[in-house]
């Protein structure tokens, strides 16, 4: 078991610069990033497609996935080839600790939902979606009073977000163990707030562009926002 690293500030450009970095990473080997994109994305989807336990089995397995692709993000930039194994990487090595982190991911995506809910957002979504002649007074009525559940929502996802981001490479490649790595993970993203937010923007106009054209465009973003994981990891800890 590492030292957990300690987290360094950088400047807010380079919320700008994670983005190069993974581009530049990316274009070394851009078929097989794409399809372990791909499989990716359609192991996502066949698991959503599976009522219940495929929406607590996705959080639950992602960590693990990312893991894989980190360490696989590390082998491509030493030099070494990539294959499609690389992405259960994670599952191989690191199973335990990582499936740990999904299991604290699915708990906290449900205590949002459970705050949201408190909060009277299904409420609200049953006001929006009420047809009739007075729908559009409904509609506006639903958004004001589920306001403070989706700000709620929003400011919540952000502290996961950030107790996250870090944490998978926090434990596949420095062996932090899972509740360290999320509190280190969220420590180093608070230090570095300005160039997360400046990230955040350009990944929901990224995310926009992405989504036009039947959302094909993820077939390239996914890839690049697994990388910026990584580069971004390798700019705040070290490699």
């Amino acid at each position: 078991m590492n030292v957990i690293p300690e987290a360094r500030s950088v400047d807010a450009g380079r919320g700008v610069g994670w983005w190069g970095e993974a581009w530049a990473l990316f274009t070394r080997n851009v078929g097989m990033w794409i399809v372990l994109g791909l499989i990716l994305i359609v192991a996502l989807i066949l698991l959503g497609i599976i009522p219940l336990i495929g929406s607590l089995a996705a959080p639950l397995l992602v960590p693990a996935f990312v893991g894989g692709w980190l360490s696989a993000a590390r082998k491509a930039e030493a030099g070494a080839g990539l294959e499609p194994g690389d992405l259960f990487s994670g599952f191989k090595t690191k199973a335990q600790p990582l499936l740990v982190l999904g299991a604290l991911l699915l708990l906290a995506t449900l205590l949002i939902g459970l705050v949201m809910g408190a909060l009277g957002f299904g409420g609200a979504m049953g006001m929006m979606r009420g047809g009739g002649p007075h729908g559009a007074g409904g509609m506006m009525a639903g958004m004001s009073a589920g306001l403070p559940a989706m700000l709620a929502g929003l400011v919540l996802g952000f502290a996961v977000a950030m107790a996250f981001w870090f944490a998978p490479a926090l434990v596949m490649l420095r062996d932090v163990p899972p509740v360290d790595a999320l509190k280190a993970s969220f420590a180093a993203a608070m230090k570095n707030i300005v160039p997360f937010l400046l990230f955040g923007v350009i990944y929901l106009v990224a995310a926009t562009l992405a989504s036009l054209l039947f959302g094909l465009g993820w077939i390239v973003l996914v890839p690049l926002v697994m990388l910026t994981a990584y580069v971004s990891y390798k700019d705040v800890f070290g490699a």
